[in-house]
């Protein structure tokens, strides 16, 4: 079955480029509040914790478990928080409307829920599908059926999240919040597409992995030479500005893939043929 459109990588990202500079006041004001200023706040109160060279790997594993038990209260909010963000952002790069800021706030607030719906869904879905690969390979095969069981089932997650990965601009664009409808709307608009795609997210991973290697490279000498907590403070706003600017384009880039994916909204075809 062919696809419905073909993606085109390079346009993707040349138009996701374009749309951010073209609303670079309102985006990078909504990527400071939703994106920057809750990172920041967790790099600083809540930095991960150190562990002695005197522990153990059980006692440096219950520490991680402690540390990771004690930042649940604080990384739900955070996450309603971004994905408030990202659907508002969403809207807002929605090029055939042209919201307001206002309004597409208020549509990330319609949108939120069920975003995170259709997350929780797909995970769940992914997670009982893992267990049952891994859980009869295992026992078909042992160790090594595990393994293989592990290694099938990272791949079919990685597909998997490549096929609905245009949900939430199908949330925040076409303004569907049913979170079932949204995630089967994703996979139909990124048939035939899922390998263009993968590259596509792939190359957009690995260039940020290197952009965040090269800001702890930059922020060695503070490391050195300043206070330990000067060091500290200016390593997380470094980091936390370049994790806010990389999720601000990964979202623009999200809205230009369902854009082609897509096609013209209705309003628009409307518009050119009324």
């Amino acid at each position: 079955m062919e696809p419905l459109n073909k993606f085109d990588s390079s346009r993707a990202w040349t138009q996701a480029a374009q749309a951010v500079s073209a609303n670079r006041e309102v985006v990078l004001a909504l990527a400071g509040v939703f994106f920057l200023l809750p990172q920041l706040v967790f790099a600083i109160f809540f930095p991960p914790p150190e562990t002695a060279a005197s522990m153990n790997q059980t006692q440096a594993m219950e520490a991680v478990k402690a540390y990771y038990m004690s930042i649940v209260p604080i990384m739900v909010p955070m996450a309603l928080f971004q994905a408030l963000g990202s659907i508002s952002l969403l809207c807002l790069l929605d090029s055939d409307r042209r919201p307001t800021v206002g309004e597409a706030i208020r549509a990330g607030v319609k949108g939120v829920v069920p975003y995170l719906l259709a997350q929780i869904l797909s995970g769940m879905g992914i997670a009982a599908v893992a267990l049952v690969v891994a859980g009869v390979l295992g026992a078909a095969a042992g160790m090594v059926g595990g393994v293989i069981g592990l290694t099938v089932v990272l791949l079919f997650a990685v597909v998997v999240g490549v096929r609905l990965s245009v949900t939430a601009p199908v949330i925040a664009v076409e303004h569907q919040f049913n979170p079932v409808a949204a995630l089967v709307r994703s996979w139909k608009l990124t048939r035939g597409n899922t390998a263009r795609l993968l590259g596509f997210y792939a190359l957009l991973v690995i260039a940020m992995l290197v952009l965040l290697i090269f800001a702890n490279v930059l922020t060695m000498p503070v490391a050195l030479l300043a206070p330990v907590e000067v060091a500290r403070f200016v390593a997380a706003a470094v980091e936390s500005l370049l994790a806010s600017i990389m999720a601000l384009y990964f979202v623009a880039v999200l809205a230009q893939v369902h854009r082609q994916l897509a096609g013209p909204s209705a309003q628009v075809q409307a518009d050119l043929f009324g």
